[in-house]
């Protein structure tokens, strides 16, 4: 009984071994494991490459003047036609109004871009924050 037991756990501990070794090769198909190459996920996900600073002044007839930069993070793509959100915000964070402005500018992979825009901020502008919202890769 004792002997039927141990061939009987030989032989399941080999099936289980056989059917891990398969399917761990299988996984390491770089090419069936990969789905999508980097070019093509900086493609599709601009927003998660694109980083903005920036800061606001104010000039001598009352505008608010922003200026930024843009920074392309992605390796491969480049990105261009980037849209920019500039929101105007009260003491309290009450979103007072809000532009787009659009960079008619390449930005190329590890490079970036300088910008400078001119609004007439509403009254009670206390901040002036700017996000990359859309922008276009270029093929």
């Amino acid at each position: 009984m004792i002997k039927y037991f141990l061939l009987s756990a030989i032989t399941l501990t080999l099936i289980v071994s056989c059917n891990d070794q398969n399917s761990t090769s299988k996984s390491k198909d770089p090419y069936k494991s990969s789905k999508l190459t980097i070019e093509q996920i900086e493609q599709q996900n601009p927003l998660r490459f694109l980083e903005i600073v920036g800061k606001d002044k104010h000039n001598l007839i009352g505008q608010t003047v922003v200026k930024g930069e843009i920074t392309n993070k992605a390796t491969v793509v480049t990105y261009k036609d980037i849209s920019v959100s500039i929101k105007f915000i009260s003491k309290t964070g009450v979103v007072l109004e809000e532009d787009e402005e659009v960079i008619y500018e390449e930005v190329k992979p590890g490079s970036n871009i300088n910008f400078k825009s001119k609004f007439f901020a509403p009254k009670g502008t206390e901040e002036v924050k700017m996000k990359v919202i859309k922008a276009v890769s270029v093929h």
